[in-house]
């Protein structure tokens, strides 16, 4: 039995949840991944898979091999990436996850990575939440804010910006809020990022100040979020990769302009730094160098105008607030 196509084979249905989508990404049989998939089980002694007719899920065995059969894949990787004339080729899937306004930020660079390198592929997954990153044989993640798992390697790339921004129509007729305190008198979108999403934190460099919203409108996608706030439901906290141009054409306003939302650090997380195979690095320096491209996310200075031409950013999540990015 080939244990590395084996193991392969393994991670691959984990990932997806399915022995038909393995083998649609793995060009083979259907049968061809459960025998590979029985043969390893065999092999191990052990069963790695609960199937059913309807549902497949990892034993708690299948759990505990998920980062064992990573780190023999990347290893089996970059010893083929360290030899030979095909050791300068970069090749393979790369499996990105981040929050949606990041993933629009990259796919308008991304073009200019794939052109470089024929043969690499990049998987985008636009998550709001944060993902079991071994579980789902994912091999970048972006998270914004404190990264609490310490199993991961955690690599700071920049910093948030967003802003409390509302519609002309909903400010037309209602006082504009100068502080944090005043926004208790306007209806409110909250976005429900990875908790309840009630909190609002802002600072004004000398001064933090967290507020617990009574939102009018709570919603799971920053897109919707980004949406009702266009459409004058209320105050938002919106990442400017949102609403930068909307700010720049009159269709959004900025509000409070000097004591804007906290902002927070933007996180790379990976399951090992041992053996990252060329491709994932190459996406990872691709990653780092568009995010402190752009001013808004470099530097972790207190930022007050947005700059023009203006180059969307993200915003953040974190221990106080999740605002739409």
């Amino acid at each position: 039995m080939d244990v590395v196509s084996a193991l392969r084979t393994f991670l691959r249905v984990a990932q997806t949840k399915s022995f038909s989508a393995a083998a649609i990404d793995l060009n083979l049989t259907q049968p061809a991944v459960s025998r590979q998939v029985s043969a390893l089980e065999s092999h191990l002694k052990t069963r790695l898979l609960h199937r059913t007719t309807s549902a497949l899920a990892l034993t708690a065995e299948g759990e505990r091999m998920l980062p064992m059969a990573l780190r023999v894949i990347e290893a089996v990787e970059a010893l083929g990436e360290a030899s030979g004339a095909e050791a300068a080729a970069i090749s393979g899937k790369v499996r990105l996850s981040l929050p949606t306004p990041l993933g629009f930020f990259l796919s308008d660079r991304l073009a200019g990575l794939l052109e470089r390198h024929p043969a690499l592929q990049v998987e985008l997954l636009l998550r709001d939440e944060p993902s079991d990153v071994v579980a789902n044989a994912i091999d970048l993640e972006v998270r914004l804010g404190p990264v609490c798992d310490s199993s991961l390697i955690c690599r700071r790339i920049g910093w948030t910006t967003a802003f409390l921004v509302a519609s002309p129509a909903y400010i037309e007729g209602r006082d504009t809020p100068r502080t944090p305190q005043d926004i208790k008198d306007h209806s409110c979108i909250c976005y429900s990022r990875g908790g309840d999403g009630r909190s609002w934190s802002f600072s004004s460099g000398a001064e933090e100040v967290v507020l617990r919203i009574e939102p009018r409108l709570v919603a799971n996608n920053s897109m919707a979020v980004h949406r009702a706030t266009l459409a004058g439901a209320g105050l938002a906290v919106l990442s400017h990769i949102l609403a930068g141009s909307d700010i720049e054409a009159g269709r959004l306003v900025k509000l409070m302009p000097n004591f804007p939302p906290t902002r927070l650090p933007i996180n790379v997380v990976y399951p090992s730094r041992r053996n990252i195979p060329l491709r994932v690095t190459t996406v990872l320096d691709f990653l780092v160098q568009a995010v402190r491209g752009d001013v808004l996310m470099a530097s972790s200075a207190p930022v007050r105008t947005i700059p023009g031409p203006l180059t969307h950013t993200t915003a953040s999540e974190g221990c106080y607030f999740f605002p739409c990015g």
